[in-house]
């Protein structure tokens, strides 16, 4: 056999600066947990943290002057065998986050805002071309990896529901109104196109989506996405819903709000177990039964999209533009479910998501079997703490926190930085590593729940290490994931952080990306960042129309309260002045015209 020793391989390690000789040219590098690297330089590289659309900054001449002790560096170069038995491991290039030693350029107070105008402008000009109008007959699921369209015709609902999600959270942060048009033509679009309205039964179901052939378009009533196949999944409806309850939240348009609570009506009428609680997965399409045959392995099921994606997809921004009562009881029923049925730390230090009907765990369910998705863990973190903020429950923070304790263990890269995508819920017997479930590579998603979960882990409890943890995270995924060479984000890179780029996941639009997780994530990244971690104002942008509510509510999460306050507000460029500062709500004058409101949003605590 080959001694193992015999190879070299290029490799990644993250981590921050002990030391620096400039005699022997060598960085003593300490990883996230704890280990010590020798990083020679040779040749090496250096550059500063760029956000999407910025030019290189080149830092290589300066390097004697930036590698003090406690920066954190991403290093990436080649282990190389020894004489000895030893391995030497000489970095080629260098990322640094910021220019002083703690500086983090993402903690910029507009870092996030840029970059969601640089998605934006990526997404629109992919869909709709650089300087044509909106019309979303030209839409596509499919974008290749520089925007470039596939000869997929099919229109998914979700895919569209999730840009428009996207477009309105830039619109949000940057009050330009070409990303409005966008949400709000998107959202017209859906109810055209993929809303059923059901007047029987008085609920509002929405298509998978339409396949379009020259001018034939042909609706497509059940899923055909292989998992879902044939039937109708709760998280296709659930996310139906995330891009137009996001423009409800700039707009106040009522007909959002009529097609939402006519789609609630559909999870209560045939998804909802009233008896054993939660909601199931799937129903079949000719009988709206959970529970008929023709489901195969979804019958009778339940599972964490079912159950716990209505808060993010919709339900908290729901909540946040209405303030009614019966949303936050349904937030809180939906987090009690979870804080009773999802742990499992008796048998895993992951969270269960797949259950029968009476809560006993589904181990054999297709390909997600006894396997835990790191990200869902997060999200599960990332939603409590959310959730506390408005009704706490000690249950609620002490699950959250005991899974931001464990998860840096056993989910992410301590040596690379980054979090992984699905691996064992359990060890066998020899084992001292979760196994990964098929490959080691980081999605992009995944990245997102990290760094939203331990943004608020940290910003409402103080404790350093989730601030750390956080930090890690946005530095892998912003010195990583961002294309900027043709734009966007990447759907998955190596565990070195070098993008993986085959197959579907090659590509910008898909099943399974449209701006949605992306802008989400400037989207609270901003926020948390700015409300709860640095203290800086956060300016956000509303467009009411003359039928919209007079009270606009502009709380932009669900944070502790008297933590924010509304500090000055702006309606068509002229200061306003009736507004309430703590319940961060706005009295807006009659007017027969749209209005442009401007928000400025604090920490109390500054």
């Amino acid at each position: 056999m080959a001694d193992n020793q015999a190879f070299t391989w290029a490799d990644t390690i993250a981590g921050y600066v002990v030391s620096f000789d400039q005699d022997t040219q060598t960085i003593e590098l300490e990883t996230s947990d704890k280990r010590r690297f020798n990083v020679e330089l040779d040749g090496t590289s250096a550059e500063l943290l760029r956000n999407l659309g910025e030019p290189y900054l080149d830092a290589s001449q300066h390097l004697y002057d930036l590698l003090v002790p406690g920066r954190y560096i991403i290093a990436y170069g080649i282990f190389y065998p020894t004489s000895t038995g030893n391995l030497r491991y000489v970095a080629k290039s260098l990322q640094l986050m910021g220019r002083g030693k703690t500086d983090y350029n993402f903690e910029d107070a507009s870092w996030w805002t840029r970059q969601i105008d640089q998605l934006a402008s990526f997404y629109r000009r992919a869909q709709f071309g650089q300087n044509q109008g909106v019309d979303y007959r030209n839409y596509r699921t499919e974008l290749h990896l520089g925007g470039s369209k596939t000869e997929s015709h099919v229109q998914e609902t979700d895919t569209i529901s999730r840009m428009v999600y996207g477009m309105a959270s830039a619109y949000m942060l940057t009050g330009k109104d070409e990303y409005l048009e966008v949400a709000e033509k998107g959202t017209e679009y859906l109810r055209d196109h993929m809303r059923f309205v059901d007047r029987d039964n008085d609920v509002v179901y929405w298509y998978h989506g339409t396949k379009i052939e020259g001018a034939v378009e042909t609706k497509l009533f059940s899923s055909e996405f292989s998992d879902d196949y044939d039937a109708i999944p709760m998280y296709e409806q659930i996310y139906a819903l995330a891009g137009p309850i996001q423009t409800f939240r700039v707009t106040g348009d009522k007909r959002i709000l009529d097609d939402t609570e006519g789609t609630i009506r559909l999870f209560e009428k045939f998804f909802r177990d009233y008896d054993g609680g939660g909601y199931y997965s799937h129903i079949d399409p000719i009988l709206l039964s959970p529970h008929h045959e023709s489901l195969t392995f979804n019958k009778s099921r339940k599972n964490w999209n079912s159950v716990g994606d209505h808060a993010p997809a919709y339900l908290v921004n729901l909540f946040l533009a209405t303030g009614e009562d019966k949303y936050a009881d349904f937030l809180e029923r939906t987090f009690d479910t979870i804080a009773e049925h999802f742990p499992d730390y008796d048998n895993s230090p992951f969270v269960n998501e797949r259950f029968h009907q009476d809560w006993s765990h589904d181990l054999e369910h297709t390909w997600q079997q006894n396997r835990a998705v790191v990200g869902h863990n997060l999200k599960i973190a990332w939603n409590l703490m959310r959730m506390n903020a408005l009704r706490p429950k000690e249950s609620y923070q002490e699950l959250a926190q005991k899974i931001g304790d464990i998860m840096p263990d056993v989910g992410s890269d301590r040596q690379r930085g980054g979090w992984y995508d699905v691996v064992e819920r359990t060890l066998k017997s020899d084992e001292k590593d979760f196994r990964f479930a098929w490959h080691d590579r980081k999605a992009w998603w995944q990245q997102e729940q990290a760094i939203l979960a331990y943004l608020i882990l940290g910003g409402e409890t103080g404790k350093d290490e989730y601030l750390k943890q956080a930090r890690e995270a946005e530095s892998f995924y912003n010195a990583f994931f961002l294309d900027h060479d043709e734009g966007g984000v990447y759907f998955n890179v190596l565990a070195t952080g070098l993008p993986y780029l085959l197959g579907t996941e090659r590509l910008k639009g898909s099943h399974s990306m449209s701006m949605y997780h992306s802008a989400e994530l400037c989207y609270l990244a901003a926020t948390y960042t700015n409300l709860l971690v640095t203290k800086k104002p956060l300016p956000l942008y509303f467009k009411p129309l003359p039928e919209a509510s007079r009270t606009l509510r502009v709380a932009p999460d669900l944070l502790p309260p008297g933590s924010i306050e509304l500090q000055e507000v702006e309606i068509d460029g002229k200061p306003y002045e009736v507004f309430d500062r703590k319940a961060l709500t706005i009295e807006l004058p009659e007017s027969s015209e749209r209005l442009t409101v401007r928000a400025t949003v604090v920490p109390t605590n500054r």
